[in-house]
């Protein structure tokens, strides 16, 4: 893999994995599409660009973490009973309880989905069903509910919809942000939440994965690419999550369904015509 392409993975893996849209689909597809087939869909690449998003969130978001942690460990630690009450510590359980469903489901089906269901066929279908439901909950869903309103059904649901992302095309803050929109989160909210939950979920796969990256290493002459693609997606990252939460200030998530249903008709007529 040269430069070129480890940079555009990089912006690729950035822009995708907060944009609701689906980065692990779109890490499938384009290779595919561009016959870069010494990329091959290198699963220790895509660790080092999942690592590339952690360092955004965590970048973008260090002010709400740092806030929510303290404060959950300073009322733990003092030994108060008002952790539920706090609208910050609640946040933190909050997290804790929509992270588990995909670090449990990704546990036991890791290796069935990284080598059954990259495919594709697969992706296309998955990324026109997700915007459906992405399209009908933004209009049909209350949205009323603030950050400080989740609650831990709210969580749960989220969290499991984070799971089902596992599954390349789903979109993991695309299936969050569905997921969100439907429980009553208001638009901003939801995607907020999506991205704050991202944290302890990619940070979590990233390092479980690394053990792989340091049991191998890196391919030969690739430390350049890993190094560009991981700064690539941080900063595109960033980006990517500034400006979405001022888009949909005033807008509609309808350019994104339109994206995912055009692109996977587009994947499924190029499988055929293949």
């Amino acid at each position: 893999m040269d430069l070129f392409q480890a940079v555009s993975l990089g912006i690729l893996q950035g822009l995708t994995e907060f944009l609701p849209i689906s980065s692990s689909g779109h890490l499938i597809v384009v290779p595919w599409i561009l016959g870069w087939e010494e990329y091959d869909h290198k699963l220790t690449f895509d660790v080092a660009l999942h690592f590339g998003t952690f360092l955004a969130v965590v970048g973008y978001f260090w002010q709400d973490l740092w806030r929510i942690t303290r404060t959950f460990f300073k009322k733990a630690f003092c030994g108060s009973r008002s952790l539920g009450a706090d609208p910050d510590s609640r946040l933190f359980l909050m997290l804790i309880i929509g992270s588990i469903p995909a670090g449990f489901l990704g546990l036991l089906f890791d290796d069935y989905i990284e080598t059954v269901l990259r495919s594709p066929l697969i992706t296309a279908f998955t990324l026109i069903g997700v915007g459906m439901l992405l399209w009908w909950g933004e209009k049909r869903a209350r949205q009323d509910k603030t950050m400080a309103q989740i609650r831990w059904r709210d969580a749960l649901l989220i969290g499991l919809a984070q799971a089902t992302a596992l599954i390349p095309g789903v979109s993991r803050s695309g299936a969050t942000i569905t997921a969100g929109l439907w429980q009553g989160l208001d638009k901003v909210t939801a995607a907020r939440f999506s991205f704050i939950l991202a944290t302890p979920v990619v940070a979590g796969a990233s390092v479980f994965k690394l053990k792989d990256i340091i049991g191998s290493g890196l391919p030969p002459g690739e430390a350049w690419g890993f190094v560009l693609g991981t700064a690539v997606a941080a900063i595109s990252g960033w980006l990517a999550i500034k400006y979405l939460l001022a888009f949909i200030q005033n807008h509609s998530y309808k350019v994104f369904v339109w994206y995912r249903v055009v692109l996977g008709l587009l994947i499924i007529s190029l499988t055929f015509l293949r």
